[in-house]
């Protein structure tokens, strides 16, 4: 049996926008849906037409070191802003309410005001309704939804790494509060802490219990 090579992002729905008379295109993505810790991460991205990275592709197909580079060249070239919204917020919106916030809020973030935007999955923020596109698998054929959805990882994961030193024994700096063994282990040891995520079952049910 032969995979399918699946040909890499490119900036056909950006030139698409342009001939309906869009100047400024935002790529926007989240990150961290499925984590029991941690925030959803949103990013939002205007990529300069003139200064493509090179190698740009969904975040998750790429290696530590390609989404570190790619990072820093696409803050270093575009217009960009990433937002984090936290458990708390979560629990109270729900995770698919609270990722559309996270993308509005990106949006609403950025430097520029975008003519359009371009989102990853099946739904577009209300706050983004006039001007937004919503893409199925949009990381995997969009340019600037790629680069959205490199720095919403890269940044999300710094700050999971950064709250392992917090809060040690979870594994964050490894496993980004997802729902591995050893951070399901260590939640039965150690407890949730304030950056878990109470209405996700796995924590949910300790929370009972307690």
């Amino acid at each position: 049996m032969v995979t399918k090579q699946l040909p890499p992002p490119s900036y056909a729905y950006e030139l698409d926008a342009n001939r309906t008379g869009a100047r400024l295109i935002a790529g926007v993505d989240e990150a961290g849906r499925g984590p029991l810790a941690g925030p959803v991460t949103a990013a939002a991205v205007i990529l300069n037409p003139r200064r493509l990275p090179h190698g740009l592709n969904d975040s998750k197909k790429l290696s530590l070191r390609q989404r570190d580079r790619l990072a820093e060249e696409i803050r270093a070239s575009s217009i960009w802003c990433v937002v984090h919204v936290g458990a708390e917020e979560i629990d109270s919106l729900n995770i698919h309410h609270a990722s559309l916030t996270a993308m509005s809020r990106a949006v609403a973030g950025l430097a520029q005001t975008p003519d359009a935007t371009l989102i990853d999955g099946k739904f577009v923020p209300p706050a983004l309704a006039a001007t937004g596109r919503a893409i199925v698998k949009g990381d995997a054929v969009c340019l600037s939804i790629a680069a959205a959805s490199i720095l919403a990882k890269t940044e999300r994961d710094r700050l999971m790494v950064d709250l392992a030193q917090q809060f040690p024994g979870y594994g964050w700096e490894r496993n980004a509060g997802y729902p591995t063994p050893d951070h399901k282990s260590a939640l039965m040891r150690l407890g949730p802490t304030p950056y878990h995520r109470h209405s996700f079952r796995p924590v949910h049910n300790i929370l009972c219990k307690e």
